[in-house]
């Protein structure tokens, strides 16, 4: 059974990112605020779940969630600032546009940047949790929905791009991927900071 809270008495928001091993594509990140007392059985690491599973949660926490968000970074911001200060970046896009204001963040892994509240102008509180998506329920809330429209995402370019197979592998680093890379070359959605043939060498030309 996940928690409800970390931080006590506080309007808490988790916060969860998706995307940060693929070699294509934005990282997304959500941040959800969850009633105090609310319980789902059905909630947990995003990883953990079917898609039809996710999909169907994504619709019960847009639903009962108090307030949500969602956060993007683009390749090319990822490329300039790296993918760990994109990550967090995208988590406080999220906290950004959420319509009702966090006291606290819980966020799942054990890296953070501390936020500071565009109304109030004060730090959050805030707490990393290593495996916090399998630990509490707001985690794993936003990985459910950063999972979810990162996935969206990856779809609509695969549209575009199908020989590189994003519907499948989402844009991480499978064999078929490299194998796309190396025989057609990258697209402006691919992560030129990142090692994309999986040789050692940091990128690909574009007009290879």
């Amino acid at each position: 059974m996940l928690l409800n809270h970390y931080y006590e008495g506080l309007v808490e928001a988790g916060c969860d990112e998706a995307g940060r091993g693929c070699l294509a594509g934005s990282v997304y990140a959500a941040a959800v605020i969850l009633p105090p007392d609310y319980q789902n059985e059905l909630l947990n690491d995003s990883k953990q779940l079917s898609e039809k599973r996710r999909y169907a949660l994504r619709e019960q926490i847009e639903r009962d969630a108090v307030a949500w968000a969602v956060g993007i970074v683009t390749p090319e911001e990822i490329d300039h600032i790296n993918i760990l200060n994109a990550s967090i970046l995208a988590m406080h896009r999220a906290l950004d546009q959420l319509q009702v204001r966090p006291q606290a963040v819980i966020v799942d892994g054990n890296r953070f940047k501390s936020y500071k509240d565009p109304a109030s102008g004060s730090l959050l509180p805030h707490t990393t949790i290593v495996k916090g998506d399998g630990k509490y329920l707001a985690i794993a809330a936003a990985s459910i929905l950063a999972k979810t429209y990162r996935d969206d995402y990856m779809n609509q370019l695969a549209e575009a791009y199908p020989q590189y197979d994003w519907r499948s592998n989402k844009g991480y680093p499978t064999k078929k991927h490299r194998e796309a890379i190396r025989q057609y070359g990258t697209t402006p959605y691919h992560r030129m900071s990142y090692n994309l043939l999986g040789d050692g060498q940091l990128s690909l030309p574009f007009d290879e």
